[in-house]
């Protein structure tokens, strides 16, 4: 028995040796992960290459304003066999005759009225800049977000292994302990077996939070956009910012939240759809001109080749008068559209406050459970260290020591909780006022 212990004692060893070597890593900090997500992330980029699609529309020409100029070149052949017979009885054989029909230039079409549909086109496409603009920064800070939370998620996964291989040594001292009592006769080898166990269990609890970790770690490194083996080692404390107000949090929510900018921008698209609903009800003039040359050739014709150019120009006006009353229709309907997003927009601004106070209020639950259990932490350590000494001593038995050991691990779950629940509440809270800022 004695034998075996000492080889699991050494294959322990070498697990944890091992386990420090590989943890002995490159230190990522949460700067520079943010700035390789910000570099790398997917999303990012095909936000960013959407807002350059909404700021590449934003022209005079995409709205309407100025003219269009094509080319054109008609080219029409035929082979004719053709036979006429003539006022004065005489007749005309014509056979594979070949006719042609070449006819190009260059036109230009330019609506210089269209019921001021032109302009609302214009600002339809700078409010959807400002809208791709917005959703590229809410793209930006939900990365900045997930990276945040996943890296803190690490550090107290860390925080947790740490505690559990201290916890792995206690029970080895037990087990230790155990030994040596039953060598001198005053435990039962029954002792040596439960602290084998509590050891093993121990040990089992260690070697799983050790495979939640590097899932996690594979996590943040999708995040981050690189090789998802990629090992590091992150930072041992989670820091949270205790001076948030909830009144400056609504406030900035009001004028910076993604989602309230949003609806304030479905308002004005909303009274644009109305205003190029309306500009149908206006005459629509355009002009037209172009210069066209054209060459005919008829073998069978009177006139055997002819040749023309020239230039042309001209108006064209046009009135909705009668559509079945569908005009009518598509302006109420708009009118129902700008009330429907004035209704949108109150929704979210109240769905967006009653979100704040909710993660609020586990904000403040976070630092005051922070301060609680930091004390309970301590508190079990000290116990733990006591326990373990009565039991050296005899004083109490092993299910008391495994209570104390109990408690400890508890205690600093509870505090890792609340650290990581604090810390999420406010960083959800500053991704909902738009000002998640890494120093």
């Amino acid at each position: 028995m004695k034998i075996r212990m000492i080889k699991y004692s050494f294959f322990c060893w070498l697990a944890f040796s091992g386990i420090a070597k590989a943890q002995d890593t490159t230190y990522l900090s949460l700067k520079d992960a943010v700035a390789i997500a910000l570099k790398n992330n997917y999303n990012i980029k095909l936000s960013q290459n959407n807002s350059a699609i909404a700021s590449n529309n934003v022209t005079p020409g995409n709205a309407g304003f100025l003219p269009v100029v094509t080319g054109n070149v008609t080219s029409n052949n035929s082979i004719q066999t053709t036979k006429q017979t003539r006022s004065d009885g005489s007749v005309n054989n014509i056979n594979n005759a070949r006719n042609s029909n070449l006819n190009y230039g260059v036109n230009l079409n330019w609506t210089v009225f269209d019921g001021f549909s032109m302009f609302a086109n214009y600002d339809l496409l700078k409010q959807l800049d400002n809208l791709g603009a917005i959703r590229l920064q809410d793209t930006i800070q939900s990365t900045i977000a997930n990276v945040i939370n996943t890296y803190y998620n690490l550090i107290g996964q860390k925080q947790q292994i740490k505690a559990l291989k201290g916890a792995i040594e206690i029970s080895r001292t037990q087990l230790r302990y155990s030994n040596d009592k039953f060598a001198v006769g005053r435990v039962s080898k029954l002792d040596v077996y439960n602290a084998q166990v509590n050891l093993n269990a121990d040990t089992a609890n260690l070697i799983t939070q050790l495979q939640q970790f590097k899932t996690t770690k594979i996590q943040l490194n999708r995040l981050l956009v690189r090789n998802l083996q990629t090992d590091f080692t992150v930072a041992d404390t989670i820091l949270v910012d205790d001076q948030l107000i909830l009144g400056d949090i609504i406030a900035k929510a009001q004028t910076q939240n993604p989602a309230i900018l949003s609806a304030q921008i479905n308002k004005r698209l909303a009274d644009i759809n109305l205003k190029q609903t309306q500009a149908t009800r206006y005459p629509q003039i355009a002009l037209t001109s172009g210069y066209t040359f054209s060459h005919n050739k008829t073998p069978a014709g009177f006139t055997l080749q002819q040749n023309a150019h020239g230039f042309n120009y001209g108006v064209v006006a046009s009135i909705n008068i009668f559509d079945g009353f569908n005009q009518w229709r598509r302006e109420r309907n708009a009118k129902l559209q700008i009330e429907n997003a004035e209704i949108d927009y109150k929704q979210t601004m109240l769905d967006i406050e009653a979100q704040i106070s909710n993660f609020y209020a586990v904000y403040l639950s976070g630092l005051d459970l922070i301060k609680l259990e930091s004390s309970d932490v301590e508190l079990a350590r000290k116990n733990l260290e006591i326990s373990l000494e009565k039991y050296r001593l005899g004083n109490i038995t092993p299910l008391e020591i495994r209570e104390a050991q109990r408690n400890y691990l508890d205690a600093q779950s509870r505090f890792s909780s609340a650290q990581y629940q604090s810390k999420m509440a406010e960083v959800t809270l500053k991704q909902i006022t738009n000002s998640i800022n890494i120093q």
